[in-house]
């Protein structure tokens, strides 16, 4: 073996190495000596069975990418895989650009060793602060489409390569998404299978079809197969195969290298008459009682001395020649951050007069940047955005989890867009966005341009079936910072704020509105909306101190509102103000929510003591959750309640209570309440 072999070789026994050492030992993490009871891990955390493949992978990518043919950007689909990460990331010296204590010797990798699996807050799993960890693999699925999406932002020369796990392609996101790369011509994305044969806790089904039926089933997709048995066919055979994928993918040829091996090979056979390998039990902790246990304590250092150490470190612990020089041929690009500034907030000056308008006109400017896109499933045109279907930068696969990891995934490259459904849909996205929350709090996350989602609230216009503010409602509770829910109550607002959330960055902007037409709203409040996120109305205020405060979250609530006033003046007999809230986490505690309003300032703008009614587009639990305990006041929200079945749009809206007589019906019951607080 020899050239690119001998390198891939060191390179995947050093990863290895250290990958299992990291899992099971706390001293002697060079065998410098037998090992001893106290040189092991009592309890012994961590996914080995992933390992030899992801590292075999990991190796042959960096070493192509080292030649600069081509640039390639691994991604690892599966979390469990950052074993193998955290591995290759102290042996190129990334580990401890990010956390100093994990130096490349002997006393880094005893830090490392005992901080595994907490890694000095970097945890076990695949972690941004190192190369491949661009996509967070804490759920299955999604790095397929997320890869596609950060290939539309690619430059020229540069392979985006997903390293999936078989398991991962029976998840529907993976699986709609070999058909979704139809939609993206010429993207270049070559997939590493990693069939090894199982899942975490039984056998897979790709990894279970013959090489005839494996071949069929990608080229009925689209996609040319190329197939290695690995470490059967050798480093020669695979780093041939995979040179040739990345050939084929820059010249517009879908390509997917299948890599065959066996579950947990390298490690244990067997442990106490038990078989290991190639079974599931491969997929943790092997050898869980090698601490105690002399024959378990044997096999681990048969299993660590197979590797060689003593050729690939010297007696401080450093990378030897040989390895070192493997490391030195290596290249680890990442995907990168925002590519332009953005543009500045309203470029964008005509007053719409539609929704069509609105988001029409507001894409199109972006658009014309060069790096903005849009994602939607096949609902433009129901949307009544014709005029954005079929447009060069417009994405329609309908499937919205993998629109939205592509979109994850072109917002990671630098790109802005959005993603366009309806909000009875959206629900589908959110373990998606939950990982990506998680992701850009995690320690070396990269800034992104902010992920941006317009939701038409279908339900209130159409049947039983179109209805569920659910994403919203789910999101609020994470109480995360980099959370936007944006309520605009015309096409004017809507254009302000998509314009705003376009330009923003690590946000996630969630914008709810409609698409049919509802009775304009005078825009002279729109700025400060804009800017804090809520104002009064004076146009339907009256300037005596509010008896009742209406909050209006977004363009229904708001026609509504209009249309119950004057009736609950003439009955009630009662000063009213209007409130509008553009951005719901200005209700907010402060503490948690960058735009929550203070105590004080909350007080100015509804009234010291007036009685609240807030009219909202979405589950009214969802206001609760901001205001929680900080009103002090009779509250009522009227927002989206399920009913027992189909109902006509009237009577879906009178369930609610989100009618001209609902709203006088709340009015009256707060009053009341507010009246006897008084006499308290």
């Amino acid at each position: 073996m020899s050239g690119p072999g001998q390198k891939a070789d060191l390179l995947w026994r050093a990863q290895a190495y250290v990958a299992a050492a990291q899992i099971h030992l706390q001293e002697n993490v060079l065998l410098r000596r037998p090992l001893g009871p106290g040189d092991v891990k009592a309890r012994p955390a961590g996914h080995w069975g992933t390992v030899p493949g992801a590292a075999w992978a990991l190796a042959h990518v960096a070493l192509l990418s080292g030649t600069g043919d081509a640039e390639l950007v691994p991604l690892l689909g599966a979390g469990h895989a950052g074993v193998a990460q955290i591995a290759a990331g102290w042996l190129t010296g990334h580990l401890v650009a990010a956390r100093p204590q994990f130096t490349r010797d002997e006393q880094g990798l005893v830090n490392l060793c005992r901080s595994f699996p907490e890694v000095a807050g970097l945890g076990s799993e695949v972690t941004p602060a190192l190369p491949a960890g661009d996509f967070l693999g804490g759920r299955l699925g999604g790095c397929l489409p997320f890869a596609q999406g950060a290939a539309l932002a690619s430059s020229p020369g540069r392979v985006i390569v997903p390293v999936l796990g078989d398991g991962e392609c029976e998840t529907p996101t993976t699986a709609a998404s070999w058909l979704a790369a139809h939609a993206l011509p010429g993207t270049p994305v070559l997939p590493i299978v990693h069939l090894n044969g199982f899942r975490m806790g039984a056998p897979s089904l790709l990894a279970d079809l013959t090489e005839q039926a494996l071949t069929a089933y990608a080229a009925g997709l689209g996609w040319h197969a190329r197939t290695v048995t690995v470490p059967d066919d050798g480093h020669e055979a695979f780093h041939t195969e995979l040179a040739q994928g990345v050939a084929d993918t820059l010249a517009g040829r879908r390509t997917v290298l299948f890599m065959r091996c066996v579950k947990g090979w390298s490690g244990p056979a067997a442990v106490n008459g038990q078989q290991v390998l190639g079974t599931a039990r491969a997929h943790k902790t092997p050898l869980t009682r090698a601490a105690c246990d002399s024959a378990q304590t044997y096999a681990l250092e048969a299993w660590l001395s197979s590797y060689g150490p003593e050729e690939l470190f010297t007696d401080g612990g450093h990378p030897g020649p040989g390895l070192a020089a493997a490391l030195a041929a290596t290249a680890w690009p990442r995907l990168t951050g925002p590519r332009r500034a953005p543009l500045p907030r309203a470029t964008v000056q005509e007053q719409p007069v539609s929704f069509a308008d609105a988001v029409a006109t507001v894409v199109r400017a972006h658009a014309r940047a060069g790096d903005f896109r849009v994602f939607s499933p096949d609902e433009l045109a129901s949307n009544r955005l014709s005029e954005l279907a079929g447009q060069a930068w417009t994405t329609e696969v309908l499937a919205e989890e993998v629109l939205g990891e592509q979109l994850a995934g072109f917002n990671a490259a630098g790109g802005r867009g959005v993603l366009i459904s309806y909000e009875a849909f959206a629900p589908l996205l959110a373990t998606g966005i939950i990982s990506l929350l998680k992701q850009q709090r995690m320690p070396g996350a990269a800034p992104r341009p902010s992920f941006n989602l317009l939701l038409t609230s279908y339900g209130w216009h159409n049947t039983y079936t179109h209805g569920d503010p659910s994403l919203t409602t789910a999101l609020l509770a994470l109480e995360d910072p980099a959370i936007r829910v944006l309520t605009p109550a015309d096409p004017a607002r809507l254009m302000a704020v998509l314009d705003d959330a376009f330009t923003s960055t690590g946000q996630l902007n969630v914008i709810v509105a409609g698409k049919h037409p509802l009775p304009p709203v005078p825009t002279d409040t729109l700025r400060q909306e804009l800017d804090r996120g809520i104002a009064v109305w004076p146009h339907l205020s009256d300037v005596q101190p509010p008896a009742l405060t209406v909050l209006v979250c977004g363009d229904l609530p708001a026609a509504v509102t209009a249309e119950a006033l004057p009736r609950i003046r003439a009955e009630l007999g009662v000063a009213v103000r209007v409130v509008s809230v553009l951005d719901l986490t200005v209700l907010g505690d402060p503490t948690v929510w960058p735009a929550g309003l203070r105590a004080a300032e909350l007080d100015a703008l509804l009234g010291e003591d007036a009685a609240l009614l807030v009219v909202t587009l979405g589950h009214p639990a969802a206001i609760w959750s901001l205001l929680k305990a900080r009103h002090a006041r009779p509250v009522e929200v009227i927002g989206w309640r399920e009913t027992e079945g189909p109902r006509t749009q009237q009577d879906l809206a009178a369930a609610a209570g989100m009618t001209a007589e609902g709203l006088i019906a709340a009015a009256g019951r707060l009053l009341k309440a507010r009246t006897r607080c008084d006499t308290w």
